[in-house]
């Protein structure tokens, strides 16, 4: 695969005019992507599998071993694949950056519940976290997160209860709101909270199948691809999950790691939550102009953002 961008440089002091010429090259090379194959990673990536508490998980790495560590987390019915674009900005400039598929979603349907001591009936929230857990441990020292939609609150969990394991946390479209996260979603909201999660969770792979978001085609035949292997239990299941969404707020506003909101402008929940919620836990707010994924859309524009967060930090090369 081919990367659009270099390396992420030294991103100016906003409202600067470097500033404002490296925004409009990140957005020109955005709207330069391709429709690609994204079941191709950048030459060198290496694909193994992760034994976590509920089984292998398929995970990917690209970048200097020893550079300051990038965790990208997918969410529900998503895979590595989305960060297929960002990972070569962030291993040019010295990272390593990795990603994971979730268990039971894409090449980590192996992994789920039934491989817990116990065994557990579902795909539960602790399942999810605990995986999260064992693959930060996997390396040593703190490491930006980003969390992705449902991942957003896996993430922020997990900087609750591992704060030693992060040096930043991004937020990409993560639910905005605590308890029935689908309430607030634009046209749909109303009706979301007297459906069951299964019928919820049927109506969104619906509109994904059936390409409602007009993703392009080589987009569209892998995400088609992903859902034959993804067990649906698990996409019911953390639908289930997001209808009760923990009310995380106070606690990570308290926590003192720089923190950062990104979301596109048509995302499914309103721009207005989403800064009030960046508000409310102490992030940095960024807007793209682009839907519910900006790490496919819009990875250079993001890729900049969480540089700028980074360089808040000790831990950049």
């Amino acid at each position: 695969m081919v990367a659009f961008g270099g390396a992420l440089g030294s991103f100016r002091r906003r409202g600067t005019p470097e500033a404002a010429s490296e925004a409009d090259e990140a957005r020109a090379l955005d709207a330069a992507i391709p429709d690609l194959d994204w079941r191709a990673f950048p030459r060198g990536t290496e694909i193994s599998r992760f034994e976590a508490p509920s089984g292998p998980l398929a995970r990917v790495a690209l970048g200097p071993v020893a550079g300051p560590r990038v965790l990208l987390v997918p969410g529900a019915t998503g895979s590595k694949e989305d960060f297929v674009l960002m990972m070569p900005l962030f291993a040019a400039s010295g990272y390593r950056v990795e990603s994971f598929d979730l268990a039971g979603q894409y090449e980590s349907a192996d992994a789920g519940p039934w491989n817990l001591t116990p065994p557990r009936a579902n795909y539960d929230e602790r399942l999810f976290l605990d995986d999260l857990l064992a693959v930060l441990d996997d390396a040593a020292g703190p490491a930006h997160v980003l969390g992705y939609s449902f991942a957003g609150t896996l993430a922020q969990l997990a900087l609750l209860e591992r704060p030693d394991r992060f040096a930043s946390l991004t937020l990409l479209s993560a639910p905005p709101e605590p308890g029935q996260a689908f309430r607030g979603i634009k046209r749909i909201g109303p009706i979301s909270g007297i459906t069951s999660a299964r019928r919820a969770a049927a109506l969104m792979l619906w509109g994904i199948r059936n390409n409602l978001n007009r993703v392009p085609p080589g987009r569209h035949a892998f995400v088609r691809e992903r859902f034959a292997l993804t067990r649906r239990e698990s996409v019911d299941d953390i639908i289930a999950l997001m209808m009760r969404t923990p009310d995380v707020r106070a606690a990570v506003n308290a926590s003192a790691v720089p923190k950062l909101v990104a979301v596109g402008e048509h995302d499914l929940w309103p721009r207005e939550l989403h800064a009030r919620y960046a508000a409310e836990i102490g992030a940095r707010f960024v807007v793209y102009p682009t839907g519910h994924s900006p790490c496919e859309t819009a990875p250079h524009q993001l890729v900049r953002d969480m540089a700028a967060l980074f360089a808040e930090t000790d831990l950049t090369p």
